[in-house]
């Protein structure tokens, strides 16, 4: 599944995110954790999976049917880690709408991460703020 927001999106290309899942208000994206994902202690760095939610939440804010007279950005986000990932492991960010008001927003997601026997264990819920904005035309 593709989305225009993707093609000059960097960070998400190198974190090799891949788009599962996209709706209005919705977006699932997962990753497969990479041995220089991880940090000092031999589980993946929590900037890592911020960053898979940030993408996440950032998808769910931006339909990829708009008109691009507006985008929707992040105007605050916290993240709560409840157990460690690894190298090797894939990972499934779920990013749903709480609530939409005027220009404001409130998305959840849920990180979850797949042992080798299939199993998903929660590993991070993040909250973000979105706000909608216009888009700023080049002028050159």
């Amino acid at each position: 599944m593709t989305h225009p927001m993707l093609a000059d999106d960097a960070a998400s290309g190198w974190l090799g995110v891949a788009i599962e899942k996209i709706d209005d208000g919705h977006a699932t994206l997962s990753m497969v954790l990479r041995p220089e994902m991880m940090n000092g202690f031999g589980v993946s760095h929590g900037g890592m999976i911020f960053a898979l939610a940030d993408s996440a939440f950032a998808f769910a804010c931006n339909p990829a049917g708009s008109d691009g007279s507006s985008q929707t950005v992040a105007a605050g986000a916290d993240i709560n880690f409840l157990a460690p990932s690894h190298a090797g492991q894939k990972l499934t960010a779920v990013a749903d709408r709480r609530s939409s008001n005027g220009r404001s927003g409130l998305y959840d997601v849920q990180v979850f991460a797949e042992s080798a026997d299939g199993a998903q264990q929660l590993i991070a819920e993040f909250r973000g703020r979105s706000r909608t904005i216009p888009t700023r035309r080049s002028t050159q």
